[in-house]
């Protein structure tokens, strides 16, 4: 199934707000309500955070890295050379529906974090820069979470992943 993933051209950014600012969702509790299981929602008054992962959480997470990398796949050399973050990602914020705080499962945010160490130079100075990102830089420009749920668990929600896209202030018509 991965060997039929193809790349057929590139959106302009330009065109990005608009193309996706229509299939935003006002909370996780209306795209549930509709039926949809991967949604787009921007969030409001946003606090990312992090918390310092215990050590018998970042041993389970290799366990489950090296488990995953045993059952073939296109990602198996990626997920082989996978380290865990020592930290987990978190945001608190609001919806139409009201306040959430979800960890931040999206494998973009520790990528971030490790190639922001490796060039700030230090965990602390990663952390900051990631801090005025998420806390200030994305929501003064806009930003977008796609969440998701899984079969086995319709009622649980997740945060898969942080959209840098314009917020234009009015929804685009179809």
């Amino acid at each position: 199934m991965e060997d039929s993933i193809l790349v057929n051209g590139c959106m302009p950014p330009k065109d990005r707000p608009s193309f996706l600012n229509r299939l935003v969702s006002g909370s996780v509790k209306a795209a549930e309500a509709n039926g949809q299981s991967l949604a787009l929602i921007r969030p409001r008054n946003t606090q990312f955070y992090f918390k310092k992962k215990k050590p018998d959480e970042l041993e389970e997470e290799r366990r489950t890295y090296a488990e995953a990398a045993r059952q073939g796949s296109f990602f198996d050399e990626q997920l082989k050379a996978l380290e865990p973050s020592p930290y987990e990602f978190r945001f608190k914020f609001e919806d139409d529906a009201g306040p959430h705080d979800y960890a931040n499962g999206d494998w973009e945010a520790h990528a971030m974090y490790f190639n922001g160490r490796r060039r700030e130079g230090s965990e602390q100075a990663a952390l900051d820069w990631m801090s005025k990102k998420f806390n200030e830089e994305y929501p003064r420009k806009g930003m977008l979470f796609c969440v998701g749920n899984m079969a086995k668990r319709p009622q649980t929600w997740q945060l898969l992943g942080v959209l840098r896209v314009d917020d234009t202030g009015q929804p685009a018509l179809f």
